[in-house]
Parts: structure tokens; sequence; C-alpha cells
């Protein structure tokens, strides 16, 4: 998707390519302990946390991406990055209809809570593809970039500064998500 855009891409875990980054996406599929015990073994957490926090270079996670952006998760034991305060939780199927199945794995649509460089062009119409069983949960509203409505209402993207996260698969979303990655690749 990075590349039908016209974006110049590089995937790496190498801490010299990292070092030389304007922009980083951090992706992540699976568990959520896997994911910090695979950043902290490739020793890319020093690299990141100077390349983000440091010389502000904007972050964009996805999926597990976003959530290990938080402080912690109910999936495992790991601390998360800590960079946005927020921790990882399960779906609570008490609260959602008796149709509605977890893993959340359907088009949904977003529901904008602030302006954002992200989220230019798009509105809350716009649709992107989710497959995900436990969400984000934000102790800073203010750190809320939009919203979804799953059988109850979670968020789906974030935003601190420099650093985006979205639960959603924007390479999945055809043109609302191939919009959200070049608007990323712009800021």
């Amino acid at each position: 998707m990075l590349k039908r855009i016209g974006a110049k891409t590089c995937i790496s875990s190498n801490v010299d390519e990292i070092e030389q980054a304007e922009k980083i996406i951090l992706p992540g599929v699976g568990h959520f302990d896997f994911g910090m015990r695979n950043l902290k073994q490739s020793g890319l957490i020093e690299v990141l946390n100077k390349k983000v926090l440091k010389d502000k270079v904007p972050l964009l996670g996805i999926c597990l991406g976003a959530q290990l952006l938080g402080n912690r998760s109910e999936e495992g034991v790991e601390k998360g990055l800590g960079w946005i305060n927020m921790d990882v939780v399960k779906f609570d199927s008490v609260k959602m209809p008796e149709n509605y199945k977890i893993p959340h794995m359907s088009w949904n649509e977003i529901e904008i809570k602030k302006s954002s460089k992200l989220l230019e062009g798009l509105n809350n119409k716009s649709r992107f593809y989710f497959v995900h069983s436990y969400h984000m949960k934000c102790n800073d509203e203010n750190d809320v970039l939009t919203n979804t409505n799953y059988g109850y209402e979670f968020t789906s993207a974030v935003e601190k500064d420099n650093i985006f996260g979205v639960q959603f698969h924007p390479e999945k979303s055809h043109k609302f998500g191939m919009k959200l990655l070049d608007n990323f690749v712009k800021i």
C-alpha cells in the first residue's frame, strides 16, 4: 500500500536503518507478550525510544503495534512501551449482543473524536478493516483519536504528539486506508 501511494519504504529490524528513518510504522499481529519480547530481544526498544520520544519522529502503530504503545495488556504480563497512557483489554462479551463474535473481524466505521493530520480527508463514514480480540482503553481521553462501535464503543485510534496508533488495518482498508497512510507519510 505504501508503494502504491509512492512512499519510499524500507522493512527493517536493523538498528542503523531505523536510526536513519524519517517515519516509523510499527506493525503487529498476534500476542502482546510475544510482540514486546521480540522488540526487547531484537534490541529495538532503545532506538525506538530515542527516535520517537527524543527526536520526535512520527510513528504509526498498527493493530498489535498500536497496542504495544500502551502500558500493559490483559493478554499477557509484559509491560508495553508506555508512550501512551492506556491499557489493552479483552472485548467484554457481557456488554455485547449475543450475535456479536470475538474476535471482531469485519469492516467498521470510525467516529472521529478530534482533529488530526492523520485523518485529513476522512470522516465518520470512513470504513476500516478490523481483526482483533483486544482493544485499547485510554486513561487520558485527550489521547483518543477515534472510537468504533462493536457491541459497545471502544478506542480504535490514538494520537499523542508524534505518536499514532490504529487498531484497524489501513493496509487492508482500500481507499480509506490508502488515504490514512498517505496522510501519515505527509506528516
